[in-house]
C-alpha cells in the first residue's frame, strides 16, 4: 500500500509539472507573436524574460479592469472543455457581458452672456436586487455605502442635491437637471416599510454622515408629503402611493469642499482618472452657480423591461462667470476653467465623451473650437434639437501626439439673441411691518399661442401662518380658478404648510398667485444665532409638460447622451420640465437680545448695593473711640508720666 501511494503521488507531481510547463510554453508563444518556433527551439534570454514579465502583468491588469468573472452555465462549461481539448480551434469571440456598467460625460454649453455652462454626468448601472433576503456583499462599480443604504432602508428612489447660487433662467436658459438653492432631498420608499417617518429620520441622519452635510436638521417641521408632485422617475411610476414619499429642503445649507470630497469618492475612479480630474474645488466654488446631485432609481435594461437595473447618476453643474474670473476677454479652455487638462479616460468606463454645444454656431461665425473634431451628434434636449461636437476619450487619437486634451473656445462675435424659455417663475414677499405680509409667485408662459397646465408645490414653515381664504390666482387681470387644490394646514412646531395647485397658464401671459400670512412670535430658544438676518423659506416647485415641436422618445436611452434622458416624456408634443423659484428671506418679530444683558447688569448692581448695605448693618459691631489728643498734649502726658503724675 505504501509503495502504491508513493507511485500515485509521484505520478501527480509529474502531471502538475507537465501542465505548468505546457502552460508556460503556450504563454511564451502568445507573448512572442510570430516567433513561436524560435521560442520553442531556443531558450529565452534574460532580457526576453524581463520584457515578458513586464508585459504580462499589464495585460492581466487590463483584462481585469474590463471584464468581470461570472459563473459559467453547463453548456458554456462543456464548450470550454471542448475548446481546451482541441488546441487548434479558436476561442469563441463572444465574451459574457458584465452586469455593471459605468459611463461619464461632460457637456459644455457656451452661453449668450459670455459665460460657460459645464455639466458633468456620471452613470453607474448595476443589474442586482437590493430588496432580496440575501444581502449583496460584492461591489465593483456601485458604491457600497449607497448600496447598503438602499438595502437597509428599503429605498425605491433617492434624489439629493446640494446647490450654491441661483440658476438665472432668463440669462442662461433651462438647466439639464434643475435644483433649488441649498439642500434638497426626496425619497420614495418600498411598500414594505411600515414606519415611514421613523425610516425617513434614520435615513437623513445616515445621509448626513455620508455627504458631510446638515441633513440631520431635517425633521417633521420641514418635511412634507406631496400628493401630486414628484412622481417616481424610474420604472413602475404608473400606480404610486404617496404615503411612501417624503420631501424636504434646507434652503440655508452652504455647499463647500467637505460636500464635494465624499461625492467624488463615490465614483469608480474617484478623482484620479477620467473627467473627475477636472473637479478641482478651488475652481468649482469660484463660480456663479454650482450644484452637485445624486440620483438613484430602478431602470429597464431593454425595451421589453424584462430585466431591471439600479441606476446611480451623479451630476455636477457649474457656470463660470466671465467677469469674476478676471480674464478680461471671451476665451475659455479646460485649463482656464478647471486648472487641469485631460490625459486619459477612466479605465473602468465603457464610454467617456465630451460634448460641446455648437447648435448656435453651425458655420463657426460665433466662436472657434479648437481642436476641431469631425464627429457630430444630435440629441433632443428640453424639447429642442441640439447639435454637439463629440470628443471620445476612449480613443487615443483624441489626445493627439502630446497625450493631452485642452479644449479652447474663442469668441468671434457677440451677436445673437437667446430664445426666451417657455416657462419660468419668480417669487417675492410683499408688505410692511413685522405682523402680516403677502407671498407673490409669478409664472410666465412665453409660448405665443399654446396654453398648458402647471403643478405648483409650496411648502411654507409653520411660523408663517397662511390665511388660505386670501389665496388668489389671476391671469391677464382675470381670476384663474385652479382645477386641483390640495392644502394641508400646519401645526405649530410639528409640520409646515403644504399647498399644491394645478393651474392652466394662458398663452403669452403672467399668472400671479398671492396669499397673505401672519408672522408668529417664536420662543427665545427657537431663534437662530443671527435672528436679524432673517428666516429662509424654501423655493416653490413648478412641474409641467411644456409644448415642444420635437418629439422625445425614451425607448433608446442607452444610445443617447446622459443629459438628454433623465426625465421621461411620452407625449410627442410636449416635454417635462421642473423649475424652482428663489428662496424667500422673511424677517420675524425679533426681541432685543441685548436687553437680557442690560437687565442682568442692572439687577446685579441693585442686588450688590442693597444686599451689601444690609449685610454691613447686620454684621458690623460699633465701638466708641475718643478723638486722638494733639501733639502738645501727648508731650505733656509723656513728661507727667515720667514724673509720676497722672496724665491730663
Amino acid at each position: 500500500m505504501a509503495a502504491r501511494r508513493r507511485l500515485v503521488s509521484a505520478l501527480l507531481v509529474f502531471l502538475c509539472a507537465s501542465s505548468v510547463f505546457s502552460g508556460a510554453e503556450s504563454q511564451e508563444a502568445t507573448l512572442t507573436g510570430g516567433h513561436r518556433a524560435a521560442a520553442v527551439d531556443d531558450p529565452p534570454t534574460d532580457t526576453e524574460r524581463a520584457e515578458q514579465a513586464a508585459e504580462q502583468p499589464a495585460v492581466e491588469e487590463r483584462r481585469w479592469e474590463a471584464t468581470e468573472v461570472e459563473e459559467a452555465t453547463p453548456d458554456e462549461a462543456a464548450g470550454e472543455k471542448q475548446d481546451t481539448s482541441a488546441p487548434g480551434t479558436a476561442a469563441p469571440s463572444s465574451a459574457p457581458q458584465p452586469k455593471d456598467d459605468f459611463q461619464e460625460e461632460l457637456v459644455v454649453r457656451p452661453l449668450h452672456s459670455g459665460d460657460i455652462y459645464a455639466s458633468f454626468q456620471f452613470r453607474t448601472l448595476w443589474e442586482t436586487d437590493f430588496t432580496r433576503e440575501n444581502k449583496v456583499s460584492h461591489y465593483r462599480l456601485f458604491p457600497k455605502s449607497l448600496g447598503q443604504v438602499i438595502s437597509k432602508f428599503s429605498v425605491r428612489e433617492l434624489h439629493i442635491s446640494f446647490t450654491q447660487g441661483y440658476w438665472r433662467t432668463m440669462q442662461w436658459g433651462q438647466p439639464f437637471l434643475p435644483s433649488p438653492p441649498g439642500a434638497e432631498l426626496w425619497v420614495w420608499f418600498q411598500d414594505s416599510v411600515t414606519d415611514v417617518d421613523g425610516t425617513w429620520k434614520e435615513l437623513t441622519n445616515v445621509l448626513s454622515g455620508i455627504f458631510c452635510a446638515s441633513l440631520n436638521f431635517i425633521d417633521s417641521t420641514n418635511t412634507v408629503q406631496p400628493s401630486a408632485s414628484f412622481k417616481p422617475l424610474g420604472i413602475g411610476n404608473e400606480a404610486t402611493d404617496h404615503r411612501f414619499l417624503r420631501y424636504a429642503t434646507l434652503p440655508r445649507e452652504i455647499v463647500c469642499t467637505e460636500n464635494l470630497t465624499p461625492w467624488k469618492k463615490l465614483l469608480p475612479c474617484g478623482s484620479k482618472a477620467g473627467l473627475a480630474v477636472l473637479l478641482k474645488s478651488e475652481k468649482l466654488f469660484h463660480s456663479s452657480f454650482h450644484s452637485q446631485a445624486v440620483h438613484i432609481r430602478p431602470v429597464c435594461e431593454d425595451r421589453q423591461c424584462k430585466t431591471t437595473s439600479w441606476e446611480l447618476r451623479q451630476t455636477l453643474n457649474v457656470v463660470f462667470d466671465l467677469y469674476t474670473s478676471g480674464q478680461g476677454k471671451r476665451e475659455w479652455s479646460l485649463f482656464k476653467m478647471f486648472s487641469r487638462t485631460l490625459t486619459e479616460a477612466c479605465p473602468l468606463a465603457s464610454s467617456s465623451k465630451i460634448y460641446i454645444d455648437v447648435t448656435d454656431n453651425p458655420q463657426g461665425e460665433q466662436f472657434e473650437l479648437s481642436p476641431a473634431t469631425a464627429l457630430l451628434s444630435q440629441a433632443v434636449v428640453l424639447g429642442d434639437r441640439r447639435t454637439f461636437s463629440v470628443y471620445d476619450l476612449t480613443q487615443q487619437i483624441t489626445f493627439g501626439s502630446v497625450r493631452s486634451l485642452n479644449l479652447l473656445i474663442r469668441w468671434k462675435s457677440t451677436e445673437g439673441d437667446m430664445l426666451r424659455p417657455l416657462l419660468h417663475a419668480e417669487r417675492y414677499v410683499a408688505g410692511y411691518g413685522l405682523q402680516t405680509g403677502e407671498i407673490h409667485t409669478l409664472m410666465y408662459n412665453n409660448h405665443p399661442y399654446r396654453s398648458f397646465p402647471v403643478l405648483l408645490l409650496d411648502s411654507v414653515p409653520w411660523y408663517l401662518r397662511l390665511y388660505i381664504h386670501t389665496l388668489t390666482v389671476t391671469s391677464k387681470g382675470k381670476d384663474n380658478k385652479p382645477s386641483y387644490i390640495h392644502y394641508q394646514p400646519s401645526k405649530d412646531r410639528l409640520r409646515p404648510h403644504l399647498l399644491e395647485m394645478l393651474v392652466q397658464l394662458p398663452p403669452n401671459s403672467v399668472t400671479e398667485v398671492t396669499v397673505q400670512f401672519e408672522r408668529a412670535l417664536l420662543k427665545w430658544t427657537e431663534y437662530t444665532p443671527d435672528p436679524n438676518h432673517g428666516f429662509y423659506v424654501g423655493s416653490s416647485v413648478i412641474s409641467s409638460l411644456v409644448p415642444s415641436i420635437v418629439a422625445m422618445d425614451t425607448n433608446s436611452t442607452l444610445k443617447r447622451p446622459l443629459f438628454s434622458s433623465f426625465f421621461p416624456c411620452k407625449e410627442e408634443s410636449s416635454f417635462f420640465v421642473r423649475i424652482y423659484t428663489e428662496p424667500l428671506l422673511v424677517n420675524l418679530p425679533t426681541p432685543d437680545f441685548s436687553m437680557p444683558y442690560n437687565v442682568i447688569c442692572l439687577t446685579c448692581t441693585v442686588v450688590a448695593v442693597g444686599y451689601g448695605s444690609l449685610y454691613n448693618l447686620l454684621t458690623r459691631s460699633f465701638q466708641i473711640e475718643e478723638p486722638s489728643p494733639g501733639l502738645a498734649k501727648r508731650i505733656a502726658n509723656i513728661i507727667r508720666k515720667m514724673r509720676g503724675v497722672p496724665p491730663l
